[in-house]
């Protein structure tokens, strides 16, 4: 990573721009480039006037959100019929349509937070298309979540120059609580799902109709 960073930093501005909206797509599809210290680090030539701030910000933001609206689009033409497929043994299709419920009622929600839960766009980008959320509104959503996160990110990197390293610490812990916090929230979304399927059974179970027989 700290050989990339400077290669970064000698390539002409062009092809600094170039990098940053590459990087910023790519991490859309692919999860593990980790684009929030490429941006930082690329914030800091900015602060060194090597590249305009604004310009990176909104070659970043288009970026991200063009990542986000193609796993949007894997996920409308392609994602019931690869979930249904059972080539994702680990989930569960019943699991698999919880997901798609809760989407479809907290979708929007979720695209904008999107941006600020790392580790998880490309899934969330995913299933935003398989369930079928609106285009336009999750463009904007999408993009306007960009713009805060990479605009937060360029300005730590332009603020602390050539002591962009110092934010990386922040980063990591931000994105561990991030998980935890994720994670808390999966266990009681399950949890409550599980508590609420068994009191259906439980009713189902002692109606009338069970009783006569």
């Amino acid at each position: 990573m700290e050989q990339f960073i400077t290669e970064l930093a000698a390539l002409p501005p062009l092809w600094i721009y170039c990098v940053a909206g590459a990087i910023a797509y790519i991490e859309n599809v692919f999860p593990p480039l980790p684009s929030d210290v490429i941006l930082v680090a690329a914030g800091s030539l900015a602060g060194l006037g090597r590249v305009d701030y604004a310009l990176l910000l909104v070659i970043s933001t288009a970026g991200s959100t063009a990542g986000f609206l193609t796993m949007y689009k894997i996920g409308q033409w392609f994602g019931v019929r690869i979930l249904e497929a059972g080539k994702f043994t680990f989930i569960p299709l019943e699991r698999v349509h919880k997901v798609e419920q809760w989407f479809k009622i907290y979708g929007y929600w979720i695209v904008v937070a999107n941006r600020f839960m790392a580790g998880t766009r490309a899934v969330i980008s995913f299933f935003t298309g398989v369930s079928q959320l609106s285009l336009w509104r999750t463009t904007v959503l999408s993009f306007l979540s960009s713009l805060i996160w990479n605009a937060f990110l360029l300005f730590a990197g332009k603020e602390l120059g050539m002591n962009w390293r110092e934010i990386l610490a922040v980063l990591e812990t931000y994105g561990k609580i991030v998980t935890i916090i994720l994670v808390i929230l999966i266990i009681l979304l399950v949890g409550r799902s599980l508590i609420k399927s068994r009191n259906i059974s439980s009713k189902n179970s002692t109606s009338p109709k069970s009783l006569d027989r």
